[in-house]
C-alpha cells in the first residue's frame, strides 16, 4: 500500500485545494465566509477520504462518499462562475483540473466495487 500522499490522486486534490484557497481570497466580502469556507472545507475533506480509502479494507465506501463531496465541490464552483465570483479563466482551470481527478477516482472506485 503506497503511502496516501505519494497517490496522484491526492498531489492533484491538493493542488485542487490550494487553488480554491487562492481563489477564495478573491470572493466578495459577502460569499467569502459563507461559500468560499464551504467550498474550502469540502475540499478539505477530499483528502480525509483519500486517507481512508488507501488504508482501509473496503475502499469503495470512502472512494463513494468522495464522490458525493466532490459532485457538491463541482456544484459550487460551477455556482461561483455562475454568479461571476471566478472567473471564466479561472474556472476553466479548475474544471479541467477536477476532470483529472474525477477520472482517477473513478478507476480507483470500480477497481475495489464489489
Amino acid at each position: 500500500m503506497a503511502l496516501y500522499y505519494t497517490l496522484p490522486v491526492y498531489k492533484d486534490v491538493y493542488r485542487l485545494i490550494q487553488l480554491i484557497f487562492r481563489l477564495s481570497k478573491n470572493f466578495p466580502r459577502e460569499y467569502k465566509y459563507s461559500l468560499g469556507q464551504d467550498i474550502k472545507r469540502d475540499s478539505m475533506q477530499l483528502i480525509r477520504h483519500i486517507y481512508r480509502a488507501n488504508t482501509a479494507e473496503e475502499k469503495a465506501k470512502h472512494l463513494a462518499a468522495f464522490a458525493d463531496d466532490f459532485e457538491l465541490i463541482k456544484l459550487q464552483i460551477r455556482l461561483c462562475h455562475d454568479m461571476r465570483i471566478i472567473s471564466t479563466k479561472h474556472y476553466a482551470e479548475t474544471v479541467e483540473l477536477m476532470n483529472l481527478i474525477g477520472k482517477q477516482i473513478t478507476g480507483w472506485y470500480k477497481k475495489y466495487q464489489t
